[in-house]
């Protein structure tokens, strides 16, 4: 039976490149000069954390990270930010976590749309993915078009179409 899987993830290599290519961007920049910003990414816990002095290069940090996303191919909405926090002195840190996988919520969101379509699909739910089983390789293709044009909060992908 041709089947297919619903996943959320993001590249590794990806990321560490919009990430580098961000620092050298804050780095070169005029208004970043005499600053003590930093930017780490953790890549065991998918972390970013920003450390800098006020919230106008907190916003411009963030915006640097989103453009270099958006640049190279990925999509922003991965990104989870979290709240400011006042670190040592008058520095403020903020950690933005990054979505691997689709929670739990989200599955069921998309399993109710793709049942509610009415095509001949079988969608299930597995650990942080979703599988989707048909008899008919143009229904798979169906629902990867409804799941594309449905905002369900995160990035899907859509991978391991086998017949």
């Amino acid at each position: 039976m041709p089947t297919f899987d619903i996943v959320s993830k993001v590249d590794a290599q990806t990321l560490d490149n919009a990430m580098n290519n961000a620092k050298k961007e804050i780095l070169n920049r005029y208004d970043f000069s005499t600053s003590k910003s930093t930017i780490d990414h953790d890549k065991k816990t998918n972390v970013i954390t920003i450390v800098t002095e006020d919230d106008m290069r907190l916003k411009a940090i963030e915006d640097a990270i989103i453009s270099r996303m958006v640049k190279q191919n990925m999509d922003p909405t991965s990104l989870d930010f979290g709240k400011e926090q006042y670190a040592s002195g008058n520095m403020i840190r903020k950690e933005i976590s990054i979505k691997e996988g689709i929670d739990k919520e989200v599955a069921k969101k998309i399993v109710a749309k793709i049942k509610a379509s009415g095509l001949k699909v079988q969608p299930s739910m597995m650990d942080d993915q979703v599988r989707v089983q048909s008899k008919n390789i143009d229904d798979l293709q169906k629902v990867i078009a409804l799941c594309k044009g449905e905002d369900f909060g995160q990035p899907l992908q859509f991978i391991n179409m086998r017949n």
